[in-house]
């Protein structure tokens, strides 16, 4: 067994994920294959790269497509990379790859799965996968009643019964997704301390709160810079030479930052601390959304420091 293991050579591989197909490029030996996006299709994907050593198996993050994949290559222990498509792309223009097939995209993912080395990402269980899944259903929902809302504001008395009963439907849609959050979020034991710390903050809510726990999990590893950063509320500059422009944020988790957008407005009004930071910016002139986004990132930095130091709201 220990010379079959020697005789294995370590590859880096890449998949191509699509919704019927996938493509395989091991990058060392310059070998290419396609299969289904089935599980009998994803079981001889693993079957062959059970011949090398595989040091990375990277995919993009495709919607849900890449899930099967990465389930039975973690059953397999394999180091799985799940990277954002737009840091493929922009290693692709690095390289001059501007040609795109499914063919080359697996080429190009397995060469920045040898060239970049990313870490692995971690393995989900399925209790969490099905809060986040449940949190994006939120989020979905919720943006179809606000659609409905603003339905209800122009349309008219003609079309108020109609848009009313798709409001009630939606509400309680919503309450179903809450209550089966509450059950999940229950399961995960070691949640409970950071919950109870992040929800003793004026103007944090049980969604923020699963929000940051099951999207955020570097909260409280983190300092200031890096989990503004990571959220997305830090200014980035754009200067060169005597050009000084506007800093703007940029990149980051969206889901996150939605939910801590809509969770600052509320803080604006019953977090006395936010509210005072607010008032303050407001009052110097600054517009109420360059206001509201500082607010966004002195209260997740607030929040940050809570976790990390084990305490509850105190300010």
């Amino acid at each position: 067994m220990t010379n079959l293991k020697k005789r294995k050579s370590t590859v880096n591989a890449g998949v191509d994920v699509g919704k019927w197909m996938l493509d395989v490029h091991i990058y060392e030996k310059d070998i290419h294959w396609q299969d289904e996006n089935t599980p009998e299709g994803v079981s001889r994907i693993l079957k062959r790269l059970a011949h090398y050593r595989v040091k990375r198996l990277v995919m993009e993050a495709t919607g849900r497509y890449q899930l099967a994949l990465a389930a039975a290559a973690y059953q397999k222990s394999l180091p799985v990379c799940i990277v954002k498509p737009l840091s493929i792309r922009r290693y692709a223009g690095v390289v001059e790859q501007l040609a795109k097939t499914d063919k080359i995209d697996a080429r190009v993912i397995a060469e920045y799965a040898a060239i970049i080395q990313s870490e692995p990402t971690p393995k989900v269980s399925r209790n969490l996968l099905m809060i986040k899944d449940l949190l994006t259903r939120r989020r979905q929902v919720m943006e179809m009643r606000t659609q409905e809302l603003n339905r209800l504001q122009i349309m008219g008395k003609a079309f108020e019964t109609s848009c009313r009963r798709i409001l009630r439907c939606l509400d309680a849609e919503i309450c179903s997704i809450e209550k089966k959050l509450n059950q999940l979020v229950e399961r995960q034991a070691e949640w409970a301390e950071r919950k109870s710390l992040l929800l003793s903050a004026p103007g944090v809510g049980d969604t923020l709160a699963y929000t940051l726990l099951a999207d955020l999990p570097e909260l409280g590893s983190l300092n200031n810079k890096q989990v503004a950063a990571l959220v997305g509320v830090a200014p980035i500059n754009r200067d060169s030479g005597m050009s000084r422009g506007k800093r703007r944020i940029k990149g980051g988790r969206a889901g996150v930052r939605t939910t801590l957008y809509m969770a600052t407005l509320s803080a604006t009004q019953c977090n006395p601390v936010i509210r005072a930071f607010y008032r303050q910016l407001v009052d110097q002139g600054k517009h109420k959304k360059v206001a509201l986004t500082a607010c966004m990132r002195k209260f997740v930095t607030m929040l940050n420091a809570m976790v990390r130091d084990q305490v509850a709201w105190a300010y």
